[in-house]
């Protein structure tokens, strides 16, 4: 697999082909828009998915913990698509064999009671202010800090000659956020303009390319 590396306010984040992002000086994994339960939420109202797709999730997570072995873990948002079913079992047997510090940033998706997250050791805060950055669930501008962000789920369309036109998820730049993509299986992503002063990190074939 192939990765990019930034800097922002002399700290260096890694952009990974899963959509997570790792902050190296704090040894932090940064993981946004999950949707754990998405899929037993839809194959219950007869939805044609794939059980294989709910142990993708754990399957990557498992791969990234072992590639960076991070000290915290923060999820972005959406960590947990809807009311508590069969996935949250896998998710707290995942919990429990995992070394690093837990945080969840709330979502828009995130409706289980924090008493549940605080059983497992999850913190759970609607914001976090940690250094030169703002973790947030919702892309936000505040001054004097650049924000790590999810909820949009980007992505970028590339066009081809003719009528070719290729749609992929990715980590989407500007002066002051960094939009991560949704880290789930199963998500749908939502196309955002690029401007000039913008960049753009497209996830394809295992890879990190900036566009």
């Amino acid at each position: 697999m192939n990765s990019e590396r930034i800097c922002i306010a002399e700290q260096h984040l890694v952009l990974h082909p899963s959509g997570v992002v790792f902050w190296e000086e704090k040894e932090v994994l940064l993981i946004s828009d999950v949707h754990l339960g998405k899929v037993t939420h839809f194959r219950k109202y007869g939805a044609a998915v794939p059980q294989s797709v709910i142990l993708k999730n754990f399957e990557v997570l498992q791969e990234t913990l072992a590639l960076y072995s991070p000290k915290t873990v923060c999820f972005l948002g959406d960590l947990f698509h809807s009311n508590l079913n069969q996935e949250w079992q896998l998710f707290e047997n995942w919990v429990l064999q995992t070394d690093a510090k837990i945080l969840l940033v709330a979502g828009n998706h995130d409706i289980i009671s924090p008493l549940k997250y605080e059983a497992l050791g999850i913190t759970l805060v609607p914001e976090l202010i940690w250094g030169p950055f703002l973790f947030t669930h919702y892309p936000e501008e505040r001054e004097g800090l650049f924000n790590l962000s999810g909820h949009i789920h980007p992505a970028v369309r590339l066009r081809g000659s003719g009528r070719q036109s290729l749609r992929l998820p990715c980590f989407f730049k500007n002066k002051h956020q960094l939009i991560l993509p949704a880290f789930g299986a199963f998500t749908g992503t939502h196309v955002l303009k690029k401007k000039e002063a913008d960049e753009v990190y497209a996830i394809a074939d295992a890879m990190v390319i900036k566009i």
